[in-house]
């Protein structure tokens, strides 16, 4: 007892002097999306992205070129003379080639694009770190009505060592039962500790995930809902809708698409212009070039980009396979938690409507006997520790649905 007090005193000055406020599964998930580092991460990748795309349809820079032009080596020749007006000229010019409007559009649409496979990567660990937080979530809960049980168990182990103190000295029970009273009393001790630090890690990783304080204290709801997801009826194309990881696969294969358009407008002409002005030596007159220029795909010249097109068409013929590998998956793996859930409710109520409350009638009759001396007290600790495991496995079996639950939200990604 003295342990479970100590133990309590130190839990008392860690999380705080006073009770924290009281956080329901909502507003932890919330928390999580608006402070977790991770998607922070993810949202300045996808503002890194945007930002890039703002000079898709920028122009190659202009090309520059100064120098000598037609410029003899015998520099008595650049002068002007009786015989000659002078040879050779000083050249300023000037090459820019203007990209297809095609190419541009499709470079375009491309980087604007990029940030939504981002989104979706981000929307699928959103999904991730939620079905971790309801895991810790409502373990914390059951463990809390684990922890209520223990102690009651405990007060009840208490009165019982001490009614056998008194009638010990009257000889009205055994030593060795008192010995096994006083077993199980420290059994349940220990039991406690070992939960109220399971509570203090639950209460750490929830803290950790909403990126808190990790001593921060608080409470939780200790309310729930066992949600129906029998009757929900599973197909491709359901699960498509809701899940991140499809749509990304879906982004993806868009992405290839504009990846494919950028190929093609690669296999068009672009044109340009170069224009040159020339400062002659001599008597001369000053004189300009003007240029246009168009590049003329040929055969040589496009295998690199029609093989990059099949690639990535055969690329997206991967990923619709790896799709519906997980479309084929995630309905199978859903399909079968549903009747799990469903076997698992009818275990429960089993458990809670008919197993629970013979036990108890059992164990209420057992202490009646004892107390009437018409029963022994080893009768009462049987009848004790069956209602103490029943009402443990009700707790286990409550943990299982919670699992399972959150499981099938993680596959439909439900918050």
């Amino acid at each position: 007892m003295r342990n479970i007090k100590l133990y309590t005193i130190v839990c008392f000055l860690v999380f705080g002097l006073t009770n924290g406020q009281t956080l329901s599964v909502d507003a932890v998930l919330t928390a999580i999306k608006e402070n977790n580092p991770q998607l922070k991460m993810y949202d300045a990748e996808i503002q890194s992205m945007d930002a890039n795309a703002k000079g898709a349809k920028s122009w190659s820079a202009p090309q520059v070129s100064t120098g000598f032009f037609m410029t003899p080596y015998n520099t008595k020749m650049w002068k002007a003379t009786d015989m000659s007006a002078g040879m050779g000229a000083y050249m300023i010019g000037v090459t820019q080639m203007i990209p297809n409007a095609s190419r541009l559009k499709a470079d375009a649409d491309y980087m604007y694009a990029m940030s939504s496979v981002e989104t979706e990567n981000k929307n699928f660990t959103i999904n991730e770190l939620n079905a971790l937080a309801k895991t810790n979530y409502y373990e914390w809960i059951v463990l809390d009505k684990k922890l209520k049980i223990t102690k009651d168990n405990l007060r009840l182990l208490d009165y019982m060592i001490k009614s056998i103190e008194v009638r010990f000295k009257y000889n009205k029970d055994k030593l060795s039962t008192y010995y096994k009273a006083k077993s199980q009393y420290s059994a349940q001790q220990s039991l406690i500790v070992t939960m109220q630090n399971d509570l203090i890690q639950k209460k750490v990783m929830l803290n950790t995930l909403m990126a808190r304080d990790k001593n921060s204290n608080f409470e939780i709801d200790t309310t729930y809902n066992i949600k129906n997801f029998e009757m929900m009826p599973m197909d491709n194309s359901a699960l498509s809708e809701s899940r991140s990881d499809v749509k990304a696969i879906d982004r993806t294969m868009e992405l290839n698409q504009m990846k494919i358009a950028i190929e093609k407008s690669k296999l068009l002409p672009e044109f340009g212009v170069k224009y040159d002005h020339m400062v002659p030596f001599g008597d001369r007159s000053q004189q300009f070039s003007l240029m246009g220029m168009v590049t003329i795909p040929m055969p040589w010249s496009t295998k690199g980009n029609k093989a990059a097109i099949n690639s990535i068409q055969i690329k997206n013929e991967s990923l619709e396979w790896q799709k519906q590998m997980i479309l084929n998956d995630a309905a199978g793996a859903v399909n079968g938690m549903q009747q799990e859930l469903v076997n698992l409710k009818k275990q429960f109520d089993i458990a809670e409507k008919s197993i629970i409350p013979a036990i108890k009638r059992n164990y209420d009759t057992s202490v009646l006997s004892w107390q009437n001396n018409t029963g022994e007290l080893f009768e009462v600790l049987d009848a004790w520790e069956a209602l103490n495991m029943a009402q443990i496995d009700k707790l286990d079996k409550l943990q299982n649905i919670f699992k399972t639950q959150i499981a099938i939200e993680k596959q439909l990604e439900i918050e």
